[in-house]
């Protein structure tokens, strides 16, 4: 996963050539700068493939592991500012009980005045969102939990 630093190094090489857009890929891991309208650069993470875990609901009520479901988690990328919506006055892109797929943006997080999107690697139901609204999550953070489809 690329760090913040290189993301920030990768803004400068776009700034000082006058490129408009820049694709990495680094182990498993791709990231997509544009440079906007405005000259605000954004920034498109995708994220290597998601591990299943257990819901906290199920590990509690001791099913059996045959019934229980698979979830898979989304985490936040980079440290960041949590949003669910591209703007205050716009809908959140998702809600719990959508159905994604991949490449549905789920949300933004804000990197040093970058807007990062975070896109779902995989189909499936949002089951859970862990992360609140306009708050700070941390690297690694799980922001969603997504039911396979």
């Amino acid at each position: 996963m690329m760090n913040i630093k290189k993301i920030q190094e990768l803004v400068e090489i776009m700034n000082n050539n006058d490129l408009a857009e820049i694709d990495i890929e680094q182990e498993g891991s791709k990231v997509r700068l544009i440079r906007g309208v405005h000259g605000a650069v954004h920034q498109q993470v995708h994220l290597p493939s998601p591990v299943p875990v257990q819901s906290p609901v199920q590990a509690t009520q001791e099913q059996p592991k045959e019934d229980a479901r698979k979830l898979l988690e989304v985490k936040a990328p980079m440290v960041g500012t949590f949003y669910r919506a591209s703007s205050p006055d716009s809908d959140p892109y998702v809600q719990i009980g959508d159905i994604v797929h991949k490449g549905d943006v789920l949300c933004i997080i804000e990197a040093m005045k970058l807007m990062n999107e975070v896109k779902s690697e995989f189909n499936g139901k949002i089951v859970d969102i862990l992360a609140e609204n306009a708050e700070p999550v941390e690297f690694g953070q799980t922001v969603f939990l997504i039911e396979p489809a």
